[in-house]
This record gives C-alpha cells, sequence and structure tokens, in this order.
C-alpha cells in the first residue's frame, strides 16, 4: 500500500516515537492484506490512553497517516490542542448540537480520501476484563453516508503497557501487541433511507465483529453480558454553540 501524505508535525512524531516503540514493543499484526483502498473507515476497540500511540504505529507502518476522531476536550488542553490540530485529527462534540457537526467534518474526510480511525464504543472500556462495549453508531453513520468500507479491527497489549484509567506505566516486560483486521462490514442490507433502529443493529454487528476478532487474538470468549455505554456518565465537552463562543 502506497504512503499517505502526511503533515510536518506527523512526521516528526512519528520520527521521535516509532524508534521507541520498536524497542518496548513486540508487534502481532496480522490481516492488513484485508484493508482496501483509501478512504475507509476503521473501527477498533479503546483500551488504553496509550491507544492513539500503539494502535497510529500499527497504522504508519501501513502507509496510513494517522487520522482519529477524538474528545473534543482534549483539543483544549495546552499543546495537545495545536498537535491534535496541525495532524488534522477531527474533535467529537459527543452529546451536543456540535454532534452533526463532527459527523459532516468526518464524511468530507472520508470522502477525501481520509481513511478514519474510530473508537466505536467512544471511551476506555469500562470492562473489567477488557472486552468491548456496546458502541455509538457513528461508524456506521458515517461508512454508510460516504459508501465506504467500514473495517472491524480488534487489537490487543495496550493495556498490558497503561490498563485502563491507570496512570503509571509499565515498560518491562516488552508488551505485545496484537492487532487483528476483520473483513469489512456489509452495509447494503441498510439501503439508500435506514431506519435508526437499522443503524443500531449495524452497529451491534460491528461490535460484534470487533469482539469476534479479539477473542481470536484472547483464545477466549467473554462470560460477561457487553457494557451498555448508555449507562455511563454524560460525556464531557467543550463545546459552545457559535453564538455563545
Amino acid at each position: 500500500m502506497p504512503a499517505r501524505p502526511m503533515s510536518r508535525t506527523l512526521r516528526v512524531i512519528i520520527w521521535v516515537l516509532r524508534p521507541l516503540l520498536m524497542v518496548i514493543t513486540r508487534r502481532d499484526w496480522q490481516g492488513a492484506e484485508k484493508l482496501p483502498e483509501p478512504g475507509y473507515v476503521i473501527a477498533v476497540n479503546h483500551l488504553s490512553w496509550t491507544d492513539p500511540v500503539l494502535f497510529g504505529h500499527w497504522l504508519v507502518d501501513h502507509g496510513i497517516a494517522p487520522r482519529f476522531l477524538a474528545k473534543d476536550p482534549l483539543f483544549a488542553v495546552p499543546g495537545l490542542g495545536a498537535i491534535l490540530r496541525a495532524t488534522q485529527q477531527i474533535p467529537v462534540y459527543r452529546g451536543t448540537a456540535g454532534a452533526a457537526q463532527s459527523l459532516r467534518a468526518a464524511i468530507d474526510a472520508v470522502n477525501e480520501g481520509a481513511v478514519l480511525t474510530i473508537y466505536p464504543e467512544g471511551t476506555m472500556t469500562r470492562d473489567p476484563a477488557g472486552w468491548p462495549m456496546s458502541g455509538r453508531t457513528g461508524a456506521v453513520r458515517i461508512a454508510h453516508a460516504t459508501g465506504r468500507p467500514l473495517v472491524p479491527i480488534a487489537q490487543w497489549g495496550p493495556q498490558q503497557i497503561l490498563w485502563p484509567y491507570a496512570r503509571r506505566p509499565r515498560l518491562f516486560p516488552r508488551a505485545t501487541i496484537h492487532v487483528r483486521v476483520g473483513d469489512p462490514l456489509d452495509l447494503s442490507e441498510l439501503g439508500d433511507h435506514p431506519t435508526e433502529a437499522q443503524i443500531v443493529a449495524a452497529t451491534e454487528r460491528l461490535m460484534d465483529a470487533i469482539t469476534d476478532l479479539l477473542a481470536d487474538i484472547r483464545g477466549e470468549r467473554p462470560t460477561t453480558p457487553r457494557i451498555d455505554i448508555h449507562t455511563l456518565g454524560t460525556p464531557r465537552t467543550s463545546y459552545r454553540p457559535e453564538e455563545e463562543r
């Protein structure tokens, strides 16, 4: 796969981080031959604050410029926000009128040939064993609106470096970062004007596919019901309508 255009800021980050990641991790990456031509949507489970860096390593080594949907409060963090904007990450204004703005920006990016990575859970898993929770519908909506593939991917290993919501990383012994790429999801049954119930059902199929890929990595199946993200707290946001800015 040919290398995708990357910003100068992103190239500097890669130059700094990639040698370190090659030292502190082992890599078990399988299934990249299933990736379609850009643009398309990747949906991957969210395990750790280290995910963007570790999954970004996988993206870069497969010629893909990392481009994520990211929680909008991150863009307000001094320094980090400037980096996110310089590398063309897309803020997500969850639970606000700005959510439609985020959706339009994501659709435009994919239509322009970007490979857009989405954590469909919208946050790190709260499952005690690290299994995926239920998903939000954004990944399905973007793929359907653009007519581009939706690729489920599972990862396992970032939690060895930093468990969800933990603050102290564990760099040694070296963690093996497992990545499994699944077959693109068939969304043809949604038709031109899907109902909300159809979108939700397709999202459930997406989370099933990611869970199956993760089960293949781990050699086991979940033993408890999937956590419903809608039972979690209201997401934080820094979104303000135009008239309030």
